[in-house]
């Protein structure tokens, strides 16, 4: 009877992360630094991001500034 509840409750804990069949990597356990340093690492990541948008952006206020400066000229 134990053996079919472990069955149970495994098959409802695997449907729920995905039917592909893939299986989660294994947890462990990260001291306080090496959690902070990911953390760093992440935001980082999302700022150099949020950079390279905001260049792009720029870019293209750029170009409809000076069309904005053209059509005033007429």
């Amino acid at each position: 009877m134990t053996a079919q509840k472990k069955d149970e409750t495994g098959g409802k804990q695997g449907g729920a992360a995905g039917d592909s069949g893939a299986k989660r990597k294994p947890w462990v356990k990260k001291d306080a630094a090496e959690s902070m340093l990911s953390l760093i690492q992440k935001q980082e990541e999302r700022v150099s991001k949020m950079r390279k948008e905001l260049e792009k952006e720029e870019k293209q206020l750029e170009k409809l500034q000076k069309a904005k400066k053209v059509l005033e000229a007429n």
